[in-house]
């Protein structure tokens, strides 16, 4: 039986809800949990100062309780750069933890399979929402951890409100990927790395080619699996030597999403900023890499430098940053950046991705709603936090005004966004009408999948898709001629047939691009974080599901 399935209502493979689901557990916002470690040392935090000096593996063991649970056998160190050593320089308490809850129990995990949770001390945040506001907004449109606020105590002596944040791990690769058996790649230079003689020069985590040899990465970059050096480099090559194979070994649209989504946040102490740092990379078992974004304490403006112009940027600067600040310049430093926008498609596909994160948060100030309800929660607990680098009246003032952390001025989060939103909503390209793409629907023909929609405003269509949850996308055109299962030549509707994988024999996933001269739109709006999906039983199409 062959029958038309309307997909506009289909479940999405990756559906916001989804990568939320869990949050009422461990990572839940709208409640502060409670941390205690117990250690037996009472000069615990001397033995994790000396550890931290000596780098980042070695561990503390101790015990710990976490919402009244005992664990035994965490294993506890100290984290971060600037957020611990400048911390630490002022003789402040409040240092970032990495806390490893299966360090001598492989078996023992938290709630929800998390073995492993990391507290930021919320250093150059004065607003303390900066790091769970921006990780939330993240998820709707790409894979990206959890983050909520916990009471942090040692020895039973208050140590301060922390932002708990998930780590990249393995429960994280197996929530998002359904899998954690690839290759995982930090991608955060080593403090105070020196490049060496013999290696092409580079730009920290940039993703530049530096030639065949390991040994020019391996300061730059940590793999967090056994092996793997050899992809990595092929990955930069490919980038910037062939960018037009990247496809074939690169989730593409999900890099285009964290860039939108740096640019509009200001996001600048990641991949678009001056260290160039603060992401992960993800090689499947199909053999595609996955840019996850990381670390988000000075998302909205807390860093400056946009890695183009050498001195800190002003607020006004930071207001009207250029959505294509790197490309603009045609910067080598930036391939991921000036490589991807180089393509008429991809560019129009990421001003689509920053046109839809501002209406979704910004047009209407969702992002300040969610903001207030943070705050408000968090007020208390704030206000008895004496370990706080901030004082409370700067925790008041940074939603929506500057205010001090230590030297630095940070500034606001509406004093950032609101004249932001307008900047990029009258940009001459955001600003622009975009195509619109209805009715899109699928039909099963046994060896192969027709798919077709209503392309209004449209120039061109393409039509996106990989066989099951992972490996890459490919790229089909549509067309409006009667010859692509599409109706009657010119009336609107375009149409693109796919070839069914027989060996793989998975439910097919995809999206629809439409653009016009200047603009793209998507279909769903959140591909391809969110897809379509035959999902096939027997040889009727269904509902597409997870």
């Amino acid at each position: 039986m062959i029958r038309y399935l309307s997909l506009m209502i289909a479940l999405l493979a990756f559906h916001p809800l989804f990568a939320q689901e869990k949050e009422e557990g461990l990572f839940e916002v709208g409640k502060v949990k409670e941390l205690r470690l117990f250690f037996e040392q009472s000069n615990w935090d001397h033995i994790l100062d000396s550890l931290k000096q000596k780098g980042d593996e070695l561990r503390l063991v101790g015990d710990a309780s976490f919402e009244g649970k005992v664990y035994k056998g965490v294993g506890v160190r100290y984290k971060g750069n600037s957020s611990f050593f400048a911390v630490s320089k002022v003789g402040s308490s409040k240092l970032p933890f990495n806390i490893d809850f299966n360090h001598t129990n492989k078996d023992q995990k938290l709630p929800g399979g998390v073995d492993k949770i990391k507290l930021s001390n919320v250093f150059r945040d004065p607003s303390y929402i900066r790091e769970v506001l921006s990780y939330e907004i993240a998820r709707r449109y790409m894979p990206a951890s959890r983050a909520n606020f916990v009471q942090l105590f040692v020895n039973d002596t208050y140590l301060g409100l922390y932002n708990s944040t998930e780590s990249v791990e393995d429960e994280f690769l197996e929530r998002y990927f359904k899998e954690d058996e690839g290759i995982l790649f930090k991608c955060d230079p080593i403090w105070g790395y020196k490049e060496l003689p013999d290696c092409p020069k580079g730009d920290k985590a940039s993703l530049q080619y530096l030639g065949p040899d390991s040994t020019c990465y391996r300061g730059l970059y940590e793999v967090k699996t056994d092996s793997g050096w050899r992809k990595l480099i092929e990955l930069t090559r490919i980038l910037n030597e062939e960018p037009q194979k990247l496809d074939s070994i690169f989730n593409i649209d999900q890099a285009l999403w964290m860039l939108a989504f740096n640019i509009v946040l200001v996001n600048l102490d990641s991949y678009t900023g001056r260290f160039c740092h603060n992401y992960y990379l993800y090689r499947d078992m199909e053999g595609v890499f996955h840019p996850i974004v990381w670390d988000m304490n000075l998302s909205f403006g807390g860093f400056r430098y946009d890695g183009s112009k050498g001195s800190p940027l002003t607020n006004e600067e930071m207001q009207t940053l250029s959505p294509f600040v790197h490309y603009k310049e045609k910067n080598e430093k930036r391939p991921l950046i000036t490589n991807l926008l180089a393509d008429n498609l991809y560019r129009k596909i990421y001003v689509a991705h920053i046109r839809t994160i501002l209406n979704d948060y910004f047009v209407d100030s969702t992002y300040l709603r969610r903001a207030e309800e943070i705050q408000k929660m968090i007020d208390p607990y704030v206000q008895s936090d004496s370990n706080s680098l901030y004082t409370y009246d700067a925790f008041k003032e940074n939603l929506y005004g500057t205010a001090k952390a230590d030297k630095a001025s940070i500034i606001g989060i509406v004093e950032l966004m609101e004249p932001r939103a307008r900047y990029l909503m009258e940009h001459p390209l955001i600003s622009k009408d975009p195509p619109v793409i209805k009715e899109v629907k699928h039909i099963d023909f046994g060896d192969i999948v027709a798919v077709n929609g209503r392309l209004e405003g449209a120039e061109a269509g393409w039509l996106f898709y990989r066989y099951g949850n992972l490996g890459p996308w490919r790229k089909l055109e549509m067309f409006d001629d009667s010859g692509h299962d599409d109706q009657m030549a010119g009336d609107g509707i375009w149409g693109a047939t796919i070839l069914k994988d027989k060996e793989k024999d998975k439910p097919i996933q995809y999206y629809i691009v439409a653009e016009n001269q200047y603009t793209a739109a998507l279909s769903p709006e959140r591909a391809s974080f969110e897809v379509y999906s035959t999902a096939e039983e027997s040889s009727t199409a269904k509902k597409g599901h997870k």
